[in-house]
């Protein structure tokens, strides 16, 4: 238990790492990124839970849709540059709303459940 949790705790780090670094690097170069920081945004947090499910450790729900979030986001913003669209995704409101309706879901699926 005690070496899951030392991995996990290992994966996080590097995660964050990587995360500050990527998130450095695309505020360093100017211009428009079309998307791509919140690409590599997704990338990461969804590589994070990869590697835990690959070891069995438990994947965190809340990272898992942050991550998707952040892809979905970064794929609209780099399909609409490409298609020379203006489309305008924040992603807090965004991740605010999606978060509360997974809370919402998974509780009323939990109570279905226990009926």
């Amino acid at each position: 238990m005690n070496d899951i949790k030392t991995l996990n705790q290992r994966y996080e780090t590097v995660a964050w790492g990587v995360l500050f670094l990527w998130i450095g690097a695309v505020w360093l170069v100017p211009g428009e990124h079309f998307g791509i920081g919140w690409l590599g945004i997704g990338i990461i947090f969804l590589g994070l839970n990869w590697a835990r499910h690959l070891r069995r450790i438990p994947t965190n729900w809340l990272s898992i849709t942050l991550g998707m979030i952040a892809l979905i986001l970064g794929a609209v913003k780099l399909l609409a540059s490409l298609l020379k669209l203006h489309v305008e995704l924040p992603f807090f409101p965004v991740s605010l709303v999606v978060i509360g309706a997974i809370l919402l879901i998974r509780t009323v699926v939990k109570r279905e459940q226990l009926n």
